[in-house]
């Protein structure tokens, strides 16, 4: 195998699949190296699937809009069912507190291209027959982001991959690169040695590991979540439902009916639990079933079939990054997705092509400087 390169990508998840496949249609070489047997078997095959737009600033707005309009057409464009439907988000406001953030949250969103709208108590049981009624304000509503099914999204960008003539390096851990002065020369793995002009680094949970075989700093640190799927069943509510209250060891509570009619949900543990741990618990079910039954009792008859553990590979403050590395004149980091990586997967897919051959246009400029590595951190996404 000639093993030089235009492009050497580390990881072949969420950013890594859609990267590939876009830089290929470029005319780039590429090259996809992980750790796994196969594409996608780190957090995107532990992602529930939803899609949104609903962001509280322009870099994920901006992204994730283009995710959707990918998403959205993906069979048309492609040939390949993902399972796609623009069944839509809802943030059902039952406290005033929640109901004024969302409501000033909208003023941005719309500044930003964002379709959402306030829907009254009355209009929400219409989108959600059977949803809690006492003390429901009202609900942000955002009707055409939705969801599809993160293993068939891997498989097809997989095989996209493959008509490209993307080669793929399973089973190999990278050990270390050569450099010289602020040029990465070459990527060093378990089991060979490989070069290339221009390298991604999108390991997931793996960022700061790889992050320091270069000498960097990247602050990604994954967190624990568990979700869980039920029977499917006849579709008998439209959008997922983020409850946003807090309650005894959730910060929020999340759900949706998927496109094969099974409830897909769950909750974002408080206090985070940090670390990489792939064991579900014991504790999981009961707490979210609590939370599922107060805000939505409908759900008291559905046979759970299985849950799972995954990880958020977190930043400080909640947002990306992604951008050129100041140290090394051709490492582009595309890190700390922060549980969103398969939702701006295909937009930021594009953008990261679009830095490789110096296509960035100005929304590009724009959507970076929202994930600047070399930022100060600070604040905190709402939304995230």
């Amino acid at each position: 195998m000639n093993k030089s390169f235009d492009v050497i990508i580390i990881g072949a998840g969420s950013i890594g699949l859609p990267a590939a496949y876009y830089c290929a249609l470029k005319k780039l070489k590429v090259l996809v190296i992980d750790a796994e047997h196969g594409p996608g078997q780190q957090n995107n095959k532990k992602a529930i699937g939803g899609v949104r737009a609903t962001h509280s600033d322009f870099g994920k707005i901006h992204t994730c809009l283009r995710s959707i309009e990918i998403l959205s057409s993906f069979e048309q464009l492609y040939g390949y069912d993902i399972g796609w439907m623009s069944n839509g988000y809802s943030f059902p406001a039952y406290e005033e507190q929640d109901e004024k953030k969302l409501k000033d949250l909208m003023v941005v969103q719309h500044q930003f291209g964002l379709n959402i709208k306030w829907v009254s108590a009355e209009e929400y049981q219409i989108l959600v027959p059977g949803i809690t009624k006492e003390g429901l304000r009202g609900a942000t509503y955002s009707p055409e982001d939705g969801s599809c099914s993160p293993l068939l999204v891997a498989a097809a960008y997989y095989f996209m991959c493959l008509e490209q003539e993307v080669t793929f390096q399973w089973n190999e851990q990278v050990t270390g690169f050569r450099h010289n002065d602020q040029t990465i020369t070459g990527v060093v793995t378990d089991k060979g040695e490989y070069s290339a002009g221009e390298v991604i680094n999108c390991p997931g949970n793996n960022a700061q590991e790889i992050g320091q075989k270069l000498g960097l700093d990247l602050p990604v640190f994954p967190d624990n979540h568990e979700a869980g799927i039920t029977e499917p069943v006849k579709r008998f509510f439209g959008p997922m439902v983020v409850d946003m209250r807090k309650r005894p060891g959730s910060a929020n509570f999340y759900f949706y009916q998927n496109h094969e009619g099974q409830v897909v949900f769950c909750i974002t543990p408080d206090p985070p639990l940090l670390g990489v741990d792939n064991r579900s618990t014991s504790e999981f079910l009961p707490l979210c079933s609590k939370r599922m039954l107060e805000v939505y009792p409908r759900l008291r008859h559905l046979k759970v079939r299985r849950t799972w553990r995954g990880q958020y590979p977190m930043t400080p403050d909640g947002f990306p990054i992604v951008g050129r590395s100041r140290e090394y004149s051709n490492l582009i980091n595309a890190v700390g997705m922060c549980g969103q990586g398969f939702m701006l997967g295909p937009g930021l897919g594009e953008l990261l092509a679009r830095i490789l051959i110096g296509q960035r246009d100005e929304q590009d400029h724009k959507v970076l400087s929202s994930f600047d590595p070399y930022r100060s951190f600070i604040g905190m996404e709402e939304f995230k």
